[in-house]
C-alpha cells in the first residue's frame, strides 16, 4: 500500500513540476523561433502542446522514481537485529 501511495504522490509531484517545465520550455521556444502571436498563437503553443507535454513526461517520471525508491526502501530492513554481546 505504502508503495501505491508514493508512486501516486511521485505522478501528482512530477506531473506538477513537468508542467511548470514545459511552460518555461514553451516559452522560451516560441522567443527562440519567433513564433508569431497573431490571434495568441504563442499562447495556444505553450499551453496546448508544451504543458501536457511536460506534465505526461514528468508525471511519468515523478511515478517511476518515487516508485523505485519505495520499492528499495521495502527491501531494506529498517529495523536491526540488536547488536550481540561478546562472551570472553
Amino acid at each position: 500500500m505504502k508503495i501505491a501511495l508514493l508512486v501516486l504522490l511521485g505522478l501528482v509531484v512530477g506531473a506538477l513540476g513537468g508542467a511548470a517545465l514545459g511552460i518555461g520550455a514553451g516559452l522560451a521556444w516560441a522567443q527562440l523561433f519567433g513564433t508569431t502571436g497573431f490571434e495568441g498563437y504563442g499562447g495556444i503553443l505553450v499551453f496546448f502542446t508544451f504543458m501536457p507535454l511536460g506534465a505526461a513526461i514528468g508525471g511519468l517520471g515523478g511515478a517511476l522514481l518515487f516508485g523505485v525508491i519505495a520499492i528499495r526502501d521495502a527491501e531494506i530492513a529498517l529495523e536491526q537485529e540488536p547488536a550481540r554481546r561478546r562472551d570472553r
